[in-house]
């Protein structure tokens, strides 16, 4: 009998109460930021609900009942109702194409009433669920084919519906399953691919075609030295495809033809290719195609990067990107959150200002701050202690639940684990990462800090369902 099949009652001493412990510490820490983020004199009552932080106390509430309820709840229903829960999400999410309202341009709100709610938020949830209940399938292989391509759909089918309700920011949070996919064993070169990929894209811009094609060489010659060796064949290749390069950009505009610089590293490129694979027949290196096609399809990639930029995304995605790499400068503009969002972290020096004595936050100079931009209260008035006590407390949970997962003995608990920590860490990561200007501003919330029910109930479900399935383990493996 399996983990998932037991009937079992929750003992205090089987609960990881440091998880809950970080758990309470951010979410009252989240609580006296959102205080202080939209403090107003004439209701200076942190527990007027007429308010944003009296508002939140009622989440905190709701929240605190729904952890509480899911520790009672044998640990076996999250296996069972992962399927259910999946598809009745699904189905949720494309009610609210048609029926939802529209906020800041995005059609991901459900409104009844007073209350608004944002089921793209439940559904990395369910998400997650669904994900460890296949792939814990005694027949799942994830070097099967028709597996990946399971498991691309169950997450292609919220992206899917999440991208058309005009919600990127919380599309990409889906990307941050790779993380889990990786621990279960996915093929590192997808990462390798992917990581050239966003290497290719914003060196794309970085860089002109001519030296971006140069650094393109390099890597993929260095990378196939570092799996093969044999530098010095290397070396002579990379003289070769130099003194190729300069007799034909010669040969070429001696003879009135021109020729770019560009175009003559490239075509001596692809001739090359022939000397390549004659080399590695004689010397039996079989993966050298691997790295053949991996600089003619990175190649390929960034000729299709300017029509992608200019068609794919929306006008304040682009600018986004552009004052991120410091391409385009427009203080005023585009880049008038994030900029003032570095001015009210500065501001906070070492110790910070004090509570309720930031004047970034006081004079809402910084747009959004009890939501995507509420880690520039931290900033401003805890300064850097503050914020690195924040950074530490994630960490922490991060990790707890990484081992929470380390200590499951069967994989769903194990991969429901790893996909919350994912969750968790790219949140943290995204979110603190655009208001000092090192990420592009995405607009998803910090985990308990930013405001809002829908994101506070649904990291509380997203955290002790994890602890609930970690307390089981515990206490069967105690029987």
């Amino acid at each position: 009998m399996t983990d998932s099949e037991r009937t079992d009652n929750l003992a205090p001493g089987r609960v990881d109460w440091v998880a809950i412990a970080v758990f309470v510490a951010l979410v009252m820490m989240g609580w006296l930021n959102l205080y202080a983020a939209v403090y107003d004199d004439e209701h200076a009552s942190i527990f007027d609900i007429g308010q944003r932080y009296g508002m939140q106390m009622i989440w905190m509430g709701v929240s605190a009942f729904v952890a509480v309820s899911i520790l009672l709840i044998d640990a076996k229903y999250y296996h069972v109702l992962a399927y259910p829960l999946y598809w009745i999400a699904v189905l949720v999410l494309v009610g609210v194409l048609f029926l939802g309202k529209e906020v800041h341009g995005a059609r991901s709100w459900i409104v009844m009433g007073p209350v608004a709610i944002q089921p793209t938020e439940f559904v990395k949830f369910t998400t997650a669920l669904a994900l460890a209940r296949y792939m814990s399938s005694y027949t799942f292989d994830i070097r099967r084919m028709h597996d990946l391509l399971r498991i691309g759909l169950l997450l292609g089918i919220p992206v899917l519906i999440v991208m058309l309700q005009n919600d990127t920011g919380s599309a990409l949070v889906y990307g941050s399953f790779l993380f889990m996919l990786y621990r279960e064993g996915f093929n590192g070169w997808v990462y390798i691919a992917l990581l050239m990929i966003v290497s290719l894209f914003v060196f794309s811009f970085l860089l002109d075609p001519t030296m971006l094609l140069i650094v393109l060489i390099a890597v993929c010659v260095a990378g196939e030295g570092i799996v093969n060796g044999d530098w010095r064949a290397k070396i002579v290749y990379l003289a070769g495809l130099a003194l190729g390069s300069i007799l034909l950009y010669a040969a070429f505009n001696l003879s009135g033809v021109e020729l770019s610089w560009h175009s003559a590293i490239l075509i001596a490129t692809v001739l090359s290719v022939g000397a390549v694979v004659l080399y590695a027949y004689r010397r039996k290196i079989r993966n050298i195609a691997i790295f053949i096609l991996l600089f003619f399809g990175s190649l390929g990639f960034t000729y299709t990067i300017d029509y992608a930029f200019e068609h794919l995304l929306q006008t304040h995605q682009q600018k986004r990107i552009l004052d991120l790499l410091g391409i385009e400068s427009d203080l005023k503009g585009w880049g008038y959150n994030v900029n003032q969002s570095k001015i009210a972290i500065g501001s906070g020096g070492f110790s910070g200002k004090g509570f309720l004595e930031g004047t970034q936050t006081k004079f809402n100079f910084v747009p959004e701050q009890s939501t995507d931009f509420i880690f520039c209260t931290v900033g401003e008035e805890w300064g850097f202690l503050g914020s690195a006590l924040v950074v530490v407390l994630f960490a922490v949970l991060i990790l707890r639940l990484v081992r929470m997962g380390e200590r499951q003995r069967e994989p769903f608990g194990r991969i429901y684990c790893y996909c919350v920590a994912s969750i968790f860490l790219f949140h943290v990561a995204v979110n603190i990462g655009m208001t000092i200007g090192i990420m592009p501003v995405i607009g998803i919330p910090l985990p308990f800090f930013s405001y809002g029910g829908s994101s506070m109930i649904a990291f509380t479900v997203l955290l002790f369902v994890a602890i609930r399935l970690d307390a089981a383990k515990r206490e069967f493996s105690s029987l």
